[in-house]
């Protein structure tokens, strides 16, 4: 009984240089498509007849195409405009699909909630371009483009397409099946008869100087005050009290929560989280803990556990505020990871004296404490105390445990599971 005939697949993968050695550029095999004759100078490429040697990869017509890419970017490139976005998200997939795939613009006054038709063999890509890739916008181009599609037939796939798509807005597309790529060159399509798949691109639109965000050190007390309590819906001025910052300024986040669609009003216009778990996943994808002030040192103790005991005891005696957080937060909470980092935010840059009393001795090489003076006094609200030790709110410590060694990441997982997990 014959095969079925398998999908075209282009798999790009920026690390396949490094780790297949045995690859050797074999010069005008593949010819001087589009794509290829700008790689031909700095990409080992390898055709594959028949079968593949390496699991995962498919058929492009007949033949098996790996790219390894290892440019460097030296310069980030200006955010386009629609048109220019258009344009560019136009020529990646011509250069893709070798000429192959014919483009139809959806004309002016047409709305089918699409930018760009593009049909491939048996495939219809309904391909929606934005030009801003915060990953608290893609949930809602995501459904957006959910929506829209069948009006192109029901077989129709959405294409997400920005400058850059990253982590958790690749998490959000693949757990709506929707296809993407971006400008950067980084692609997962797959449509009947068609799969692209491109990683490990860099992001030419990485902006550069202080983002202005609704995740900044003092805006983001609005979103974590959301956070904290998310089945609650409160009014501006409240959200305001609570979150200490003056009602126009807590107007103007609002207003960008509410653009980017990550908050939703009731009937009286008071706030509340539209998807909590969206809204998390975008915190913390922006979130940087470098940005606060690291003391890393020293702590004698026979366990963490114990040395986490005695710097909050040293810290309460002399009435400094404070709150553990990371990894010595998350076992206190949950009790899943053992630890050795123990962290704590304090409120003001600690005296000598205060180091001293805490038994603290500077010490980057082999630190086991650090000392975290925060960019914004943000990060203590909805402390409470866990087994006599004051820890910051899960919220707080799953942020942080982002920029933690060891086992952080299940730490992190379980965490979630266990404490912040939103209704439905």
């Amino acid at each position: 009984m014959p095969h079925p005939p398998k999908e075209p697949t282009i798999v790009m993968n920026s690390h396949s240089v490094k780790s297949r050695p045995s690859m050797v550029p074999l010069a005008g095999e593949l010819g001087e498509t589009p794509l290829l004759a700008p790689l031909r100078r700095c990409h080992s490429l390898r055709k594959f007849n028949g079968k593949s040697d390496r699991p995962g990869i498919g058929l492009l017509n007949h033949a098996h195409l790996l790219l390894g890419a290892t440019w460097l970017i030296s310069t980030n490139m200006v955010r386009p405009s629609p048109r220019q976005a258009e344009r560019q998200a136009e020529s990646l997939l011509k250069e893709w699909l070798d000429g192959d795939a014919r483009v139809e613009k959806v004309p002016a006054g047409r709305d089918e909630g699409v930018d760009l038709v593009v049909r491939v063999g048996r495939s219809v890509l309904a391909v929606q371009v934005k030009v801003t890739s915060d990953s608290a916008s893609i949930g809602p181009t995501v459904e957006v483009a959910c929506r829209n599609a069948p009006s192109l037939g029901k077989m129709a796939v959405p294409v997400v397409v920005v400058p850059f798509m990253g982590e958790v807005g690749r998490r959000v597309c693949a757990q709506a099946g929707v296809s993407w790529f971006d400008l950067s060159g980084n692609a997962e399509i797959v449509a009947p008869g068609l799969r692209i798949h491109v990683e490990g691109k860099p992001n030419k639109y990485k902006k550069t100087g202080r983002p202005s965000t609704v995740f900044a050190p003092r805006s983001s007390r609005i979103v974590r005050q959301l956070l904290i309590e998310p089945d609650r819906s409160l009014h501006q001025r409240e959200l305001a009290r609570l979150a200490g910052l003056d009602e126009g300024f807590t107007s103007r986040i609002v207003r960008k929560l509410e653009a980017d669609e990550l908050v939703e009003r009731d009937a009286k216009g008071a706030v509340r989280v539209r998807n909590p778990d969206l809204l998390l996943d975008a915190w913390r994808e922006t979130y940087d803990f470098a940005k606060h002030r690291i003391l890393r040192g020293h702590v004698a103790s026979r366990s963490s556990e114990e040395g986490l005991r005695q710097v909050a005891a040293a810290l309460k005696k002399k009435k400094l505020r404070f709150a553990a957080t990371g990894l010595g937060a998350a076992w206190l909470m949950t009790k899943f990871a053992g630890f050795r980092l123990i962290t704590l935010f304090v409120a003001e840059e600690p005296s000598d004296a205060l180091l001293k009393a805490v038994g603290f001795r500077g010490e980057e090489r082999g630190a086991n404490t650090w000392l975290v003076v925060p960019n914004d006094e943000g990060v203590f609200e909805g402390a409470e105390d866990r087994e006599g030790i004051r820890c910051v709110h899960p919220v707080q410590a799953y942020l942080d445990l982002k920029a933690q060694p060891e086992r952080a990441d299940e730490a992190a997982a379980e965490l979630r599971k266990q404490l912040l997990t939103w209704r439905a």
